[in-house]
């Protein structure tokens, strides 16, 4: 069920509070329909987008540059150094640091990995992180628990972080990260749930979280967003993006 009104702008409140749009979006290296693409994360009109699938190969910086500039975004971290995931950013973001993890390699599997930064809206602060899980469920547990640590670690009071997780809300990695962190989507639902197939989504796989202290205004799949057409989510890529408002204190 999917519902349809819509969510708050980005702002900043009187008291010092930073209201962000956030959107996760498995984009499948571009290899797909990059315009249709670039028409859905502009309609977002995000402020932080947390990408998995980046291009990882040949000139793959320039690729990600090309979908940032065309969506009214900059590159903050991740892609191939990150083993896939990154995070685009708008100008209303002030970074205070970025950082790639790459999560240990099981082989014969992908390599996995986490771009992770810290930035601030005005005077609210926050860790950002984006993540695609395994593809083999106890590495994907375990890679819940490194989430979960990284955070922990970041020296934030505030976090998010949000991806492909490739299991739905049953599964024990989501559960792991939902028993630690505020699943968003649960919390506020907005828009529509399943995530994926594109033509037919039957799953939720992709999420954002959040940590306890941030308040959630609405989370879900931008179904009915001003500007987002059936017609791009599917040519855009395999998934459906997930879009989030969140209140962020000032710490």
């Amino acid at each position: 069920m999917a519902t349809s009104t819509l969510l708050p702008n980005s702002r900043t409140e009187s008291d010092g509070s930073a209201v962000i749009r956030v959107l996760s979006y498995n984009i499948r290296s571009m290899r797909d329909d990059t315009d249709a693409l670039a028409r859905i994360i502009t309609a977002c009109a995000p402020d932080l987008v947390l990408v998995q699938e980046a291009p990882r190969f040949f000139r793959w910086r320039k690729k990600l540059a090309r979908l940032a500039a065309a969506s009214g975004q900059v590159i903050l971290t991740g892609g191939a150094t990150a083993a896939g995931p990154a995070i685009l950013c708008s100008l209303r973001a002030t970074v205070e640091r970025t950082e790639d993890v790459l999560l240990p390699l099981t082989p014969g599997l992908h390599r996995r990995g986490f771009a992770t930064a810290v930035v601030r809206f005005g005077a609210a602060r926050i860790g950002v992180l984006s993540c695609h899980l395994s593809l083999r469920g106890d590495e994907r547990r375990e890679q819940a628990g490194m989430l979960l640590d990284r955070l922990a670690g970041m020296g934030v009071e505030h976090a998010i972080a949000g991806g492909d997780l490739n299991e739905g809300p049953d599964g024990p990695a989501f559960r792991l990260l939902a028993g630690a962190l505020q699943d968003c989507r649960a919390v506020a639902p907005w828009g529509g749930a399943e995530t994926w197939r594109y033509s037919e989504p039957h799953r939720r796989i992709d999420a954002v979280f959040a940590t306890k202290g941030v308040e959630v205004l609405g989370c879900g799949v931008p179904l009915e967003q001003p500007g987002v057409t059936g017609a791009d989510l599917i040519a855009a890529t395999d998934h459906l993006p997930v879009l989030a408002a969140l209140r962020v204190p000032v710490a």
